[in-house]
């Protein structure tokens, strides 16, 4: 039994339980099967593991892919259902009992728990089952139902060899004969994930160390079949800032509250592409430049822990170099997902116009919103206390004579700069003491981007209407 040999194309996947959200982990991981698999022409397929009828439900699938989209992954082919293969699963374990490498076992629920009660009560350090029906003569088999069960070896180790954790060694008289066919004729999780990875081609399994153990009894399958082994590549769990498992405790754990908090979907695939993989110093990129380097080698063993400061200032670097009209269409996206009221055609504009001004040093969308408040609002402008401060009587004088000198000035900085300095110029005050009432009649605020930027995005109409209203 080796592994497979990966000279045809690479083929990975991402199967997660639809049984809830996708987890922040669950999205790390399908992103490094997806840079794996595309910056090497392969294939990056997806498959729902709804074998747990009970649990997994059509509204967690949707979820599931709807958080995939805004991460940007896509996959190839249709999306394939695990509980559509029932059938052929079944088929799998049948043939294994043809070959002698699984078994008919008739034990039932009761003498495996009285079994295992026994050993525990011997002072056995693990309970593993060992069915009396292993090696009986068919002739002796009765007419009842019966479960399948793989016969494991008994003797020597099983050897994992595995691209991030390294070689694990785990002891064959700790692996039990693994149930592959349950008595009412359904498969297990162990089958299932073996044949659909088989029978869908996959050359890489890029999952959570969280299932190392299941890899020792999953290669008993490919052993039992005479197929060839995936490379097995068993990534460490992310953990919250505190060490411990990731948890609600931690903050955001699904992958749409990242797009509801308003982080870009680039920059949330940057960094989680260096949550627990590195390459030299590298760490702002573009998802390109992350496929044309990214290996299995790069990636750590310790976990990861979730850093909110570095995620917000990738996040930042990537609004500031974002195309502005794509920019939009995720902010967008982002105020839909946080169920905000959507823009009106009025303020898509001015937000497109401004959006140059916006987005310097922007870490979220929420902070590059608060920022644009002066291209969102309507009049009236009703200022905030602080702002308001500012609009004394010798203030509201001043924009009174401003007004007048904007109607016909060509509405560019180069014009409106010299104009707002006489003004200054003219009253004894200096350009920091007019802007404050500029901004307050302007935007509402105190703090605002500059006045120039805020007249060049609202237009002439517009800012002559606000200094008046202040004015009067």
């Amino acid at each position: 039994m080796s592994p497979q040999t990966t000279s045809g194309p690479v083929v990975t996947r991402f199967a997660p339980s639809p049984t809830g959200f996708l987890h922040i982990g669950g999205g790390r991981t399908a992103l490094f099967n997806w840079l794996f698999a595309r910056g090497r022409g392969g294939k990056f397929l997806l498959r729902i593991e709804d074998t747990d009828r009970e649990r997994s439900t059509p509204e967690a699938t949707a979820a599931i892919l709807k958080g995939l989209t805004w991460l940007g992954l896509d996959w190839d082919g249709d999306v394939v259902s695990q509980a559509a293969g029932r059938d052929r699963h079944a088929e799998v374990a049948h043939e294994m009992l043809a070959r002698g490498t699984a078994y008919k076992c008739f034990s039932t629920p009761e003498e495996i728990a009285a079994f295992r009660a026994a050993q525990e009560a011997a002072g056995a350090s693990y309970a593993v089952f060992q069915s009396p029906w292993r090696d009986a003569d068919p002739a002796s088999h009765p007419q009842a139902p019966y479960a399948i069960r793989m016969k494991a070896p008994r003797l020597g180790e099983t050897i994992i060899d595995d691209k991030v954790q390294g070689r694990v060694t785990i002891r064959n008289e700790t692996l039990d004969d693994m149930i592959v066919l349950r008595s009412d004729g359904t498969p297990t999780y162990m089958l299932a994930v073996v044949v659909d990875d088989h029978d869908m081609g996959v050359t890489h399994v890029i999952r959570g160390d969280d299932h190392l153990n299941n890899a020792a009894r999953q290669q008993m399958v490919y052993a039992a079949m005479d197929w060839p082994v995936p490379v097995w590549a068993h990534i460490p769990l992310i953990h919250g800032p505190d060490g411990k498992k990731l948890s609600k405790r931690h903050g955001a754990t699904g992958v749409e509250e990242y797009q509801a908090m308003g982080y870009p979907a680039a920059g949330m695939r940057n960094y989680l592409t260096r949550l627990g993989w590195a390459h030299g110093d590298m760490e702002i990129f573009t998802s390109a430049e992350a496929m044309a380097v990214f290996s299995l080698e790069g990636i750590g063993r310790a976990p990861a822990r979730l850093d909110f400061k570095k995620l917000e200032s990738t996040c930042g670097h990537h609004i500031a170099v974002m195309d502005d009209a794509a920019l939009l269409h995720e902010l967008e996206g982002y105020l839909a997902a946080a169920a905000k009221p959507a823009l009106t055609p009025l303020q898509r504009a001015r937000l497109l116009q401004a959006m140059p001004v916006l987005k310097e040093r922007s870490k979220n969308f929420p902070e590059l919103l608060e920022k644009a408040s002066f291209a969102l609002i309507s009049r009236p402008v009703v200022a905030e206390p602080k702002a308001a401060e500012s609009l004394d009587t010798v203030s509201r004088g001043i924009l009174k004579t401003l007004t007048p000198r904007l109607q016909h000035a060509s509405w560019t900085k180069e014009t409106l700069e010299p104009i707002l300095n006489g003004i200054a110029a003219e009253n004894g005050i200096g350009f920091g003491k007019l802007a404050a009432p500029l901004r307050a009649a302007l935007a509402g605020r105190s703090v605002t981007p500059s006045v120039f930027d805020m007249m060049l995005v609202i237009g002439r109409e517009e800012t002559i209407a606000r200094l008046d209203e202040a004015a009067a």
